[in-house]
């Protein structure tokens, strides 16, 4: 009875998941092959959506969106990796606890409010220009600072770094001290021992880290239409685009190589690293 009880409590996330992750994915792959005809949809198997997608455009969007993502995680890693080798390596529990609820507080905020927030504080008579002229590093309002590519990626650092954080705490907090110690008494300085030493250790956590960076931002809409304006689009405002249109077949390819790049990513991930290491002394002690 308990072996079947415990059969059927592991049912449970495998039902949810196929029922709320695969199946809906199952479903967008088959759409992106359906015929539009006029409002309707046909079912029918053709590739004119990925050839239309592929071979117009809007492949300069996913291409904009590939290396937008790519950029944005490289700032995002660059600022966070620093925060989490402080918090595992060089402070106390209780300034960690403090730091990881400040990183956590801005997910209270709904996510469009976070982004007309710094709107707000990027526009000509926002805070952030206030200050320049009252101080007069500037005599005039900076127009650059809003609806541009560098309002977008502060809004995709500001809206994905947090998430990077965790998982590079976590497998920064599981290396063992033991072993830079041992580094240190073997006379090697301390950009040796984090170079030969920490930063190998800690890379099933910053894959993690990038993971969760790049998957985020290759599905991102609201921070490009709100920061970036009407005329900046990434791929998830390509999609709505084409959702708003009701071409529901062109939508779903766009979606599915979308996906696939990201499934990429994962799979990447997990052929890479070890789960177990990312985990670290948290899997072990279990």
């Amino acid at each position: 009875m308990r072996t079947t009880a415990r059969h059927l409590m592991l049912m449970i996330p495998i039902v949810f998941a196929v029922g709320f992750v695969i199946g809906p994915l199952v479903i967008m792959v088959v759409v992106s092959f359906w015929q539009r005809e006029g409002f309707n949809v046909v079912p029918a198997f053709q590739f004119d959506s990925y050839a239309e997608f592929l071979g117009g455009v809007r492949t300069a969007v996913l291409q904009r969106t590939i290396v937008t993502s790519f950029l944005a995680t490289a700032l995002s890693l660059a600022i966070a990796y620093p925060i989490a080798y402080l918090l595992a390596r060089m402070s106390r529990p209780p300034v960690v606890r403090i730091v990881m609820l400040l990183l956590t507080i801005p997910f209270l905020i709904n996510y469009i409010i976070r982004n007309f927030a710094w709107a707000y504080l990027l526009g000509r008579n926002g805070p952030i220009n206030l200050a320049l002229m009252s101080t007069g590093i500037t005599h005039a309002p900076v127009d650059w600072l809003l609806y541009s590519t560098f309002s977008v990626y502060v809004g995709l650092v500001a809206s994905y770094m947090p998430f990077m954080v965790f998982p590079l705490w976590l497998s920064l907090s599981g290396i063992d001290r033991r072993l830079i110690e041992a580094s240190y008494l073997l006379g090697a300085s301390p950009i040796a021992t984090f170079v030969r030493v920490t930063l190998p250790l800690s890379v099933p956590g910053l894959f993690a880290a990038v993971i969760f960076g790049l998957v985020g931002i290759l599905g991102e809409s609201a921070v490009s239409l709100i920061l970036g304006g009407a005329g900046y689009e990434l791929m998830g405002n390509t999609i709505t685009s084409a959702m708003n249109v009701l071409d529901y077949p062109l939508a779903a390819a766009m979606s599915t190589v979308t996906v696939a790049l990201m499934v990429v990513l994962l799979v990447l991930w997990y052929t890479l690293t070890d789960i177990r290491s990312f985990l670290g002394q948290i899997m072990g002690r279990n």
